[in-house]
């Protein structure tokens, strides 16, 4: 596949902490998150006009799933966009519980664990051939998987128990996966999850679901999170020779990995010897490596995703994390916390660390350590302010920029739209709805006809804009959650 259209869907944790007493329960404090888009879309389950979804999941944890992208830069941005939105949602929230007499603050944290031990998501979703044997992906992509922890892992400070002492582990999801393939989600949460949804041509595509992934702050982690994945999706489609690295016990081996930090830890592999994390990595990226040789790079950034992909092997082999601590979220958050550890003179049993843990995670780009150590110029970035804030109102390229003029025109005219990731319809003109299969194509003359039949596009979007500025208009809060005209910038959006 020369194009591949890939989506990530993130799901937040979410807490009340007031000055005193006790804070408002998880599912009261979302209806408090999620006024504002309930008031959008008359749903908490709602697209925005930048071509993303946004909704209420199981629990009472608010999710952003990003636009459709082709480009690796733009999913980054457009996730990125979803910690700003959910930082904005709080902010609102927060002034709207104080107007009900309740004080402290509202915390979104992209994290994968909270302090009950309870685990939410971060899910990768790729498109892939339908004539893609399901067998060999299966069998070449869990080991890539299980072991990708080692380089995209978000890190994690974990407690000492009846087993084992307090130590740092690579990941926050490894020890909440139960099965290496599975249909289900939530009951058995597999790796690789199979239900079918290609949300496109199910003659010629397939939706790979993968739920394995750690919520990751780092922008360059995400590269090279998404860019290996997508190289190895590469080679099995092309049918290349990558050699055989199944594993006996998945599962299993997901957890011994995440503990062991010098990335040695041997897993059972079928009719083979045991092999460690690093081995079997070294082996893909060299395949990797010959691949991209023999046929080219794809994208412009297939070098850095190997270069990134190689140093962080290296860390880990050599335990020189210094290569790789400004760019691999693991490693950045553990150098955080041994700074702390060793400044303090505290254990990693203590509760503080798991504290700077969690802050690591808290998307305010004021309060989140995360974003503090970035503006002190120990965490990299792929992406810069602008490319956040514009994807924030603007869809990429892709069948989501359709999406996104669909629901700004309609906005834009008052007209009620229902739009899901193939199908878009003007609840007054029901017989006209239209689906859009192609996650391509990014212009379609069938949405151009419908719309036009609401007048002047161009013109309303700017009045729109206009009276947003002023003041005159209706708007709800968060500038109707983003709504996308010519003058985003002066209609007051806020900074990424």
């Amino acid at each position: 596949m020369d194009r591949r259209v890939i989506g990530v869907e993130t799901e937040f944790g979410i807490t009340h902490r007031p000055t005193s007493g006790r804070g408002l329960p998880p599912d009261e404090l979302a209806r408090y998150l999620f006024r504002p888009v309930v008031e959008f879309g008359r749903s908490s389950n709602i697209f925005i006009p930048n071509g993303a979804r946004l909704y209420l999941d199981v629990g009472s944890h608010p999710e952003y799933a990003t636009a459709e992208c082709s480009d690796l830069i733009d999913l980054i941005a457009a996730d990125r966009a979803g910690e700003v939105i959910m930082h904005d949602l709080a902010q609102a929230a927060e002034r709207r519980i104080a107007e009900d007499g309740f004080d402290g603050a509202v915390y979104v944290l992209k994290n994968n664990v909270d302090s009950a031990g309870n685990s939410y998501g971060s899910h990768e979703n790729y498109l892939i051939p339908r004539t893609t044997h399901f067998r060999r992906l299966s069998g070449i992509l869990l080991p890539f998987l299980v072991t990708r922890q080692i380089l995209t892992g978000a890190g994690r400070v974990v407690p000492a128990d009846e087993t084992r002492e307090a130590h740092f582990a690579f990941s926050q999801r490894a020890d909440h996966m139960w099965e290496g393939i599975s249909s289900a989600t939530t009951r058995s949460r597999p790796i690789i999850n199979t239900r079918d949804e290609p949300h496109a041509d199910a003659a010629e595509h397939r939706r790979l679901h993968v739920i394995v992934g750690d919520s990751n702050m780092s922008t360059t982690t995400s590269l090279l999170r998404y860019g290996s994945t997508d190289l190895v999706l590469r080679m099995i489609e092309a049918g290349v020779p990558i050699g055989d690295y199944e594993m006996e016990n998945p599962i299993g081996a997901i957890r011994h990995i995440s503990h062991d930090l010098s990335g040695t830890a041997q897993v059972r592999i079928r009719g083979a010897e045991p092999m460690s994390a690093v081995a079997i990595q070294r082996g893909l990226l060299e395949r990797a490596k010959t691949f991209v040789a023999e046929r080219g790079a794809h994208h412009e950034h297939v070098d850095s995703v190997l270069e990134l992909w190689e140093r962080t092997l290296e860390a880990v082999a050599t335990g020189d994390h210094s290569l790789v601590d400004r760019d691999i979220d693991w490693a950045i958050k553990k150098r955080l916390v041994d700074e702390i550890a060793a400044r303090q003179g505290i254990g990693l049993n203590h509760p503080k660390l798991e504290q700077v843990d969690m802050a690591y995670h808290d998307v305010s780009p004021d309060r989140g350590l995360f974003h503090l150590l970035q503006r002190r110029a120990r965490a990299t970035d792929v992406t810069t302010p602008a490319q956040v804030r514009q994807a924030m109102v603007t869809p990429p390229p892709t069948r989501a920029a359709l999406r996104g003029e669909f629901l700004s025109a309609a906005r834009a005219f008052g007209a009620e739209a229902q739009t899901d990731w193939v199908h878009h319809k003007l609840v007054d003109r029901p017989l006209e709805a239209i689906m859009l299969k192609d996650p391509f194509a990014s212009a379609d003359a069938r949405v151009d006809a419908l719309l036009d039949k609401l007048g002047d596009r161009e013109r309303q979007l700017r009045r729109r804009s206009i009276d947003e500025r002023d003041g005159t208009a209706a708007s709800l809060a968060l500038t109707d959650l983003y709504v996308r005209s010519e003058t985003d910038e002066q209609a007051g959006l806020p900074a990424a």
